[in-house]
């Protein structure tokens, strides 16, 4: 049975806990105002980690949408410099397959220089020097400011800043109602979803960054927003093929790039209108037709072994025209719906849409307002302001991470638990014995456990093992987080991938005997 806590007040409350809401927070408490950040599950386990990796240069949109082009391009460089440790400089091209339209790339050029994207033609000679990979036949390549961008590592330097700022993060919070008194939300309701303790909490002004699910939040608000779902599924594979950001030069479509990321390659994307934010089922024609369209670009490719599939659902801004069009006509570029004008709630912002590239343009916008109706303006100082890193570094992509590790492991005591993604049995026991008691799927944004080519097959039953040593002996434990892994290999059960999963079932059901309602 539920209890209720005391009553907790705020200047803002941000609902939403991925990129563009922490955003918001670090924003608002850099500028001094009192901030609480409000998320049902943990850091960017919505949209910010369900995406194909890719710090955007903007070219993808120069065409369709150019005004979220020119955000990309401006918004690109900014990151670059305030959290570079969670960039990997790739670089990116843009090329011309035999088949995509011929006329296209003077079209892309032309629109890469009215919105500011940097983009050079370079030989194909020197395409060939640095891609060797790539499809012998492609007739154009242009070079633009791509890059690999780790979402979960962005999130965690957002949360250190905020709470370094004097913000306050509850985690694992749900937001149940939200009372409305003379055109005001006076009192938003929420569960500790761990404890099942309610709290009722009182905020001068609400925003609303819960990103996919943001029309559930404006439905609390009495109010519906100008949403529309997009699902987008994603394939890795087990090598990295290229060194660069693969871009096809030709109209936005499925499967038309490649993104580097550590030691793998994701083929991305698809794109499927859907009606709930957990509606993530990966369809195998989806899977096949990424495997196609990469195989153009490099030749062979879906010979090799495919490591994982996911999903991520978009939340995008839509009009009559957009519905009408399909999903891929709909813009990219971000909103920030004040209720005030079109429902009559005078403290209560809806943001969505956009790129994870521009999180910090969204919540400046967002802000920028907040602070306005809350009488304590000052100016945004996120585009010049490095994002504090936190004592233990996480999630660096590359040589960067390796570095970071050598650092770490000082002792023989801080045995290496995760080989693939470099994870240490001292890192994991200070998270799982920490006030937090995360999961392991928790770890797995945290660190990247078991994101590596096993897929946890090793590093999950040893970090099981190491919560069984102390006070997290949950039967559950281990089952829950093979679940997880299990959802994204289960549309890949062929060739290698096959002789993968029949390892892990033999050390999950017969070395640790989980039953089958755990797999």
């Amino acid at each position: 049975m539920a209890t209720v806590m005391n009553n907790l007040s705020t200047q803002l409350l941000v609902i939403g806990g991925g990129a563009t809401g922490l955003g918001i927070a670090w924003d608002a408490s850099l500028r001094g105002i009192k901030t609480v950040l409000v998320e049902k599950g943990d850091l960017g386990e919505g949209t910010s980690g369900r995406y194909h990796g890719l710090l955007h240069s903007g070219g993808r949109y120069v065409i369709s949408d150019p005004h979220s082009a020119s955000d990309c391009a401006s918004e690109n460089e900014i990151l670059r410099k305030i959290a570079p440790s969670t960039i990997e400089d790739t670089g990116g091209y843009f090329v011309s397959t035999p088949a995509d339209p011929l006329e296209f790339p003077d079209s892309w050029l032309h629109g890469c220089e009215q919105t500011g994207v940097a983009a050079d033609e370079i030989p194909l000679a020197q395409l060939r020097k640095r891609e060797p990979l790539l499809n012998p036949r492609i007739s154009r390549a242009f070079s633009v400011n791509d890059g690999a961008l780790d979402s979960f590592a962005l999130t965690h330097l957002l949360a250190n800043g905020i709470q370094r700022s004097g913000g306050k993060l509850l985690l694992r919070h749900a937001v149940t109602g939200l009372e409305i008194r003379h055109n005001h939300i006076q009192t938003i309701q929420l569960i500790n979803l761990r404890t099942q303790e309610m709290l009722m909490m009182s905020a001068d002004f609400v925003i609303n960054a819960a990103g996919p699910w943001a029309g559930d939040i404006a439905w609390l608000a009495k109010t519906q927003i100008p949403i529309t779902l997009s699902k987008g599924s994603m394939l890795a594979m087990a090598s990295r093929f290229t060194q660069t950001v693969i871009n096809r030069c030709k109209p936005p479509g499925d499967g038309d790039i490649l993104v580097p990321i550590g030691t793998v390659s994701v083929l991305g994307t698809t794109d499927l209108p859907v009606q709930r934010p957990d509606h993530l089922q990966i369809f195998p024609w989806e899977l096949d037709l990424l495997l196609s369209e990469a195989d153009i670009l490099v030749p062979g490719i879906r010979q090799h072994r495919p490591l994982r599939a996911w999903a991520g659902v978009r939340p995008l801004y839509s009009s009559q025209h957009d519905d009408q069009e399909g999903d891929r006509a709909i813009k990219r570029s971000h909103i920030v719906l004040d209720h005030r004008d079109r429902d009559g709630i005078d403290n209560f912002v809806s943001v969505f849409g956009g790129k994870l590239t521009t999180y910090r343009l969204m919540a400046e916008a967002a802000v920028d307002l907040a602070a306005n109706r809350l009488g304590q303006y000052t100016a945004c100082a996120t585009r010049t302001t490095p994002i504090p890193a936190p004592d233990s570094p996480i999630g660096f992509l590359g040589s960067e991470r390796l570095r970071s590790f050598s650092d770490r492991a000082s002792s023989a005591q801080d045995m290496v638990i995760c080989e693939c993604e470099l994870v240490s049995a001292k890192q994991l026991r200070q998270a799982l014995f920490s006030d937090e008691q995360p999961t392991l799927d928790d770890l797995r944004r945290d660190f990247r456990l078991g994101m590596g080519p096993c897929q946890a097959a090793y590093c999950g039953f040893r970090s099981a093992g190491i919560a069984a040593k102390g006070s997290r002996a949950d039967p559950q434990f281990l089952g829950d987080f093979t679940q997880e892994r299990w959802k994204g290999i289960q549309p890949l059960v062929w060739g290698s991938s096959l002789r993968q999963i029949e390892l892990m079932r033999r050390i999950n059901f017969e070395l640790l005997h989980l039953s089958e309602a755990d797999q």
